[in-house]
């Protein structure tokens, strides 16, 4: 048994015993099977670049559950902000994506977690909650698209990140094998792209999502080659430099804004020229980031999705009132579509405490095993039925968007039919 496993071991049985004590001390008439007080764990990155995503996400979630009357069945549910990055680092942090495992399975009223927003956070969180005695406890994810957390990808994968055989993980968005496909077919069918420069930023979703355009792209005729950016570097002149060698007419960035995205596109458009002289397409790692999209070398680029954006998503009757309720407490939009994807994520942990005794266990059995978790398109904030599949924790929908960066806005191209 290592430290980290041996101390988790001891955190895990504090929490059991507690939360043991608290079902024993339950008042206000529930029989005593579950407490009558749950909390709901939000865990996303609320500094940095993904400040203005994270906080849109979370003002959202708790008008919906202000708007619920707070409740799930007889249960009462809080959320509880647990910030994933850090000031240094200016994104998601490793360390901080550790300690906030440990600090959900310390929280004795916690059942559940809403997060994360990237895929190499809930690798390190996933396998920690787990492990936890009184659980596994459930995390549902509203951002996380590597394949490999739910599906065969990478060696190893899914079963390495579920130490004890039980799953505790599911997602209301589609995974990045469906939006690299998409950005390639649209990269040649509606942009003609015939010499694209494939990067990553190194990190699991960047490389995930770049082999799959890759793939894709060279199954599609269009020439492609490979490289990746290091986040620290000052410039990458000699990145673009070889890149205008070989007479690229793309580039895509997989990867995050976080990670020196900013310098990176700069360099791409002052070295190849403006986007639409070198298409520059990114996927939803670059999305909902307004320091990218008032960038003036930002203007023309592509983006994918996965999942609808809001003005797709406002034309569903339940979604368009939320989002003017939303507008008129905030007095804004969403900075970003994940807002709403983050709203979806509750409502299955919410339709599991309310079908659940109240406790950990019984609450990731509501999602992860029997039929699982269903939300009717009469009330799911994304306007369509959301099925959770009980045996992988993925979701039925499987939804892909273009959208273009317009006059600093990201705006809608169309909905993408992913084959």
């Amino acid at each position: 048994m290592n430290r980290r496993i041996k101390a988790l071991t001891v955190l895990a049985a504090a929490a059991a015993t507690a939360v043991a004590a608290t079902a024993c001390d339950s008042s206000g008439g529930d029989s005593g099977s579950g407490t009558t007080e749950v909390v709901v764990g939000v865990d996303l990155p609320f500094q940095g670049s993904s400040k203005d995503a994270s906080d849109s996400t979370w003002n959202a979630m708790s008008l919906y559950l202000e708007q619920s009357g707070n409740k799930a069945g007889k249960y009462k549910v809080t959320l509880k902000k647990y910030d994933d990055s850090t000031a240094a680092a200016g994104k998601w942090d490793a360390a901080q994506c550790t300690k906030n495992a440990n600090d959900h399975v310390a929280n004795t009223s916690e059942v559940a977690v809403m997060g994360t927003y990237n895929s190499g956070c809930a690798q390190l969180q996933i396998p920690v909650l787990n492990q936890d005695p009184s659980g596994p406890m459930l995390m549902v994810s509203h951002a996380n698209t590597n394949p490999g957390l739910t599906k065969t990808w990478d060696t190893g994968e899914p079963g390495k990140w579920y130490p004890t055989n039980k799953r505790n993980y599911a997602r209301v968005v589609t995974t990045d094998d469906y939006q690299g496909k998409a950005a390639a077919q649209m990269a040649i069918k509606d942009l003609g792209v015939k010499n694209c420069l494939v990067l990553d930023d190194t990190e699991t979703y960047g490389k995930g999502v770049a082999k799959q355009f890759a793939d894709e792209a060279t199954k599609q005729g269009i020439k492609v080659s490979t490289a990746a950016w290091d986040a620290k570097a000052t410039n990458y002149n000699a990145l673009f430099n070889k890149a205008k060698t070989d007479a690229v007419d793309c580039v895509f960035t997989g990867g995050v804004f976080d990670n020196n995205g900013g310098q990176l596109v700069k360099d791409k458009v002052k070295i190849l020229g403006d986007n639409k002289t070198v298409k520059l397409i990114g996927p939803d790692g670059m999305v909902g980031y307004p320091e990218f999209d008032k960038m003036p070398e930002a203007e023309g680029a592509y983006q994918t999705f996965p999942g609808l954006g809001l003005s797709d998503l406002a034309k569903s009757p339940v979604t368009g009132k939320f989002l003017t309720d939303y507008k008129a407490k905030y007095g804004a939009d969403p900075a970003s579509p994940y807002a709403l994807y983050g709203v979806q994520a509750l409502q299955v942990i919410l339709a599991a405490i309310e079908k659940s005794d109240g406790t950990r266990k019984g609450v990731t059995e509501q999602v992860l095993s029997g039929t699982g978790v269903s939300i009717p398109a009469s009330t799911a904030i994304l306007g369509k039925d959301i099925k959770i599949d009980p045996a992988t924790g993925d979701v039925n929908a499987i939804d892909m968007t273009i959208q273009t960066i317009t006059g600093g806005k990201e705006t809608t191209v169309k909905a993408w039919p992913v084959a």
